[in-house]
């Protein structure tokens, strides 16, 4: 083995080929595969509708509460197949979801939703005040608005209370669902940061679906775009964001300017983007 490989990362997570049914008829994912490896930010692109929630609650199992499951391929985590654990077990294990939308308790104040993250560790009081205090050192604003009721803070404050939330579990891989959604431009950079800091300083592992094509692959390391439930083309994100293809079609833009629906209509005729 030479040494280029010797120092790629193990892979954390492998979704091979799965196929998503809803309802026993709706076929949503058509044959998936990804990798995350350990101590990477891997962005999951496309457009609303591509598959990507589909995908993430494929992994953590939260598919049955909405009469979906995996028909066809497997999900190894750590090397384990994971299809038949529940979304506890997979908590226990490292992996953890924040879901679209944000989703904190509103009648509970940021400081008592956070607790919520950490119900599954037993800890006591001393670690209890310390992974708290660990939380507020990525997040001070909620240590200024701790006691505030979640319901009535801004919705980057609830965004960052549950990746908070999730952090309290003291997670290996957070499934980070359209952090970006219904946020300012300037949140959105400020959340994205923090991911950037808890994979560089934690070894936190991401694989966040985002629409905000841009953002996310400037924040990730490796990307793959999907598209009515496949994965059309992947990728290192510096490579994806400097594709004619996906500056054309998920950037907005291409060597002649910003394009319109009337221009990029011709793309799905192009035999490589074809599964």
């Amino acid at each position: 083995m030479d040494s280029a490989q010797a120092s790629e990362p193990a892979v954390l997570l492998n979704v091979n080929g799965i196929e998503v049914i809803y309802n026993h008829v709706i076929l949503v994912l058509k044959g998936v595969s990804l990798t995350v490896p350990e101590g990477r930010i891997v962005a999951l692109l496309g457009a609303n509708g591509a598959g990507k929630t589909t995908t993430l609650r494929a992994i953590s199992n939260l598919l049955r509460g909405e009469r979906g499951e995996v028909t066809k391929g497997g999900i190894e985590y750590r090397g384990e197949r994971i299809e038949s654990l529940s979304p506890a077990d997979l908590v226990q294990r490292g992996v953890v979801q924040v879901m679209e939308g944000r989703h904190c308790f509103a009648h509970l104040s940021i400081e008592e939703n956070l607790l919520t993250g950490a119900y599954t560790r037993r800890l006591g009081r001393a670690d209890l005040d310390a992974a708290l205090e660990r939380v507020y050192r990525y997040f001070p604003r909620l240590k200024q608005r701790r006691k505030s009721q979640a319901g009535y803070t801004s919705g980057g404050e609830q965004q960052m209370a549950a990746i908070g939330r999730a952090l309290m579990a003291d997670p290996r891989m957070i499934l980070l669902d359209e952090p970006s959604m219904g946020l300012a431009p300037q949140i959105v950079e400020e959340i994205f940061e923090i991911v950037r800091d808890l994979n560089q300083r934690e070894g936190v592992s991401f694989l966040l679906a985002e629409q905000n094509t841009n953002v996310a692959l400037r924040y990730a390391d490796y990307g793959y775009i999907l598209e009515n439930g496949r994965v059309m083309m992947d990728g290192a994100a510096r490579a994806l964001a400097e594709n004619e293809d996906v500056k054309e079609f998920y950037l907005g833009v291409s060597g002649a300017g910003r394009t319109s629906f009337r221009d990029t209509k011709f793309y799905r005729r192009r035999k490589r983007w074809l599964a």
